[in-house]
């Protein structure tokens, strides 16, 4: 990474970075509701693991993530919503590998908090696809069960 996009990032960082957090709480929104239901323990994990992403952390509070996030999940009842929600994923497709693979990684977490069912590993598909990034190899290094779905 260059010295100017370094201090970009850093910059971003303390301003709040709208559009990697608008990516992980989407992200995190669609996988969430890929089975039909929002668990409480799903929402917890991907607010956690959006806090644990310094970018995020510096930029936001628990309670602008959570509220967020609500709106995230909020518009991924319809159709529009769901593509929304990823065009907000793709919205970072350009960016740095690890800013892409952290967006993945928040949303492998929530998914798998009482591991990864069908659906959602379907809706990481999506979202893999969103930020071209390979999610099998980010799953196996994550520790993460590998797909059972194609």
């Amino acid at each position: 990474m260059g010295i100017f996009q370094d201090l970009v990032e850093r910059v971003t960082a303390y301003l709040g970075d709208k559009t990697l957090m608008h990516a992980a709480v989407s992200a995190a929104s669609n996988v969430i509701v890929a089975d039909s239901e929002v668990d409480e323990g799903e929402v917890e994990t991907a607010l956690l693991a959006m806090s644990a992403n310094a970018i995020i952390d510096k930029g936001y509070d628990t309670l602008m993530l959570e509220t967020e996030l609500f709106d995230g999940i909020g518009r991924v009842w319809t159709r529009v919503g769901r593509a929304d929600n990823l065009s907000r994923v793709a919205a970072i497709a350009e960016r740095s590998i690890e800013q892409r693979n952290g967006v993945f990684l928040i949303a492998a977490d929530a998914a798998d908090h009482e591991g990864i069912s069908e659906v959602e590993h379907r809706a990481l598909n999506e979202i893999a696809a969103a930020l071209v990034v390979d999610k099998e190899t980010l799953l196996r290094l994550a520790h993460v069960k590998p797909s059972i779905a194609p």
